[in-house]
């Protein structure tokens, strides 16, 4: 029972997939118009040379089947990359796209959002890995400068042992486009074990950032909003 269950739950999920990747797909042409081409002529040459080795050993079946099913697997790594790609490439420029970019980067990152802006808002990310902190600006590269020296400043006295590096996102000299910001990112050494990326996030989690130290605002509590029950006031 309980496998007909997930079968349905299966094939009612699979419409939905194929939808995604639809739409996926229109987005991706309207940045890379030959995407349709170019995705083709992975999966046919990929076919194309299985089927020829097949022919060539005497096994045209079994490896044209092991090529069909490889192409395929071909066509979905190029598909994935360049849509990866075009998505970068429609965020670039807008607020906050360093973060969704890092909040991707892979497992053992662990990444904390506007730890640092100014009223310009332009805005500092903070990512931790096995590489070390990695401080990640967005806005005027002679802005940003500022707040990332402030930001090491003050992790300093708390993660002094652990290297920190820092990256201007955008399009200028001297900083990162969007689109090459993770593969930076997974080039840098790695010199953490497991145990000291988590003992650094949690004395950075000590230190607290700009969204948790933001003070609340005064006045009444709007209506609505669920809090803690006022304290009962003695009777007379």
């Amino acid at each position: 029972m309980a496998r007909k269950e997930t079968t349905a739950a299966d094939a009612a999920a699979e419409p939905g997939r194929l939808k995604q990747i639809a739409l996926t797909y229109k987005m991706t042409r309207r940045a890379d118009s030959k995407i349709g081409l170019i995705i083709a002529a992975v999966g046919i040459v990929v076919f194309g040379v299985f089927l020829a080795i097949g022919f060539w050993v005497g096994h045209p079946i079994y490896l044209g089947i092991l090529g069909f099913l490889l192409a395929f697997l071909a066509m979905a790594i190029v598909f994935g990359r360049r849509a990866e790609r075009a998505a970068f490439g429609q965020m670039e420029g807008q607020p906050g796209a360093a973060a969704a970019v890092l909040d991707k980067i892979g497992r053992g990152w662990t990444t904390t959002p506007a730890v640092a802006m100014n009223r310009s808002q332009d805005v500092v990310h903070r990512t931790v890995g096995k590489a070390g902190i990695v401080l990640v600006a967005e806005g005027n590269p002679n802005r940003v400068k500022g707040l990332l020296a402030a930001e090491k400043k003050k992790m300093a006295r708390i993660v002094a042992d652990v290297p920190v590096h820092d990256v201007i996102v955008g399009t200028t000299e001297g900083t990162v486009s969007l689109k090459k910001l993770r593969t930076t990112l997974l080039k840098l050494p790695r010199v953490l074990t497991g145990p000291q990326v988590t003992a650094t996030n949690d004395r950075l989690r000590a230190m607290g950032d700009l969204m948790s130290n933001m003070p609340l605002p005064k006045g009444p509590m709007p209506k609505g909003v669920k809090g803690g029950r006022p304290p009962k006031m003695p009777r007379g």
